[in-house]
């Protein structure tokens, strides 16, 4: 699903609300998680999961095509870990 999809099925499900305001909405919603995670917190959603940033420390490894050692600097991952009503709805229809 594209953000342009969720945006109409939200507007159709509250129809009294202009699509550009959902849209803000939506917007808002998503640049807080972002904002959220790059000041180093987590995103706890009950029971659909949880956001959070995995860091991996600096390390070395090689080159696949000439086998010469490279630092690997070192960097953070945004994640997603599903809540259990999610693992479990999505399982159910699967």
């Amino acid at each position: 699903m594209h953000k342009q999809e969720l945006v109409g099925l939200v507007s159709k499900e509250f129809s009294q609300m202009p699509q550009s305001a959902v849209e803000r909405m939506c917007d808002m919603i998503f640049d807080t998680i972002i904002k959220k995670l790059q000041n180093g917190g987590r995103v706890e959603l009950r029971y659909f999961g949880t956001f959070f940033l995995r860091h991996y420390p600096t390390r070395m490894s090689r080159n696949p095509r000439t086998g010469e050692a490279v630092e690997v600097l070192a960097k953070s991952v945004p994640r997603f870990r599903p809540g259990r009503r999610l693992l479990e709805k999505a399982s159910r229809n699967a």
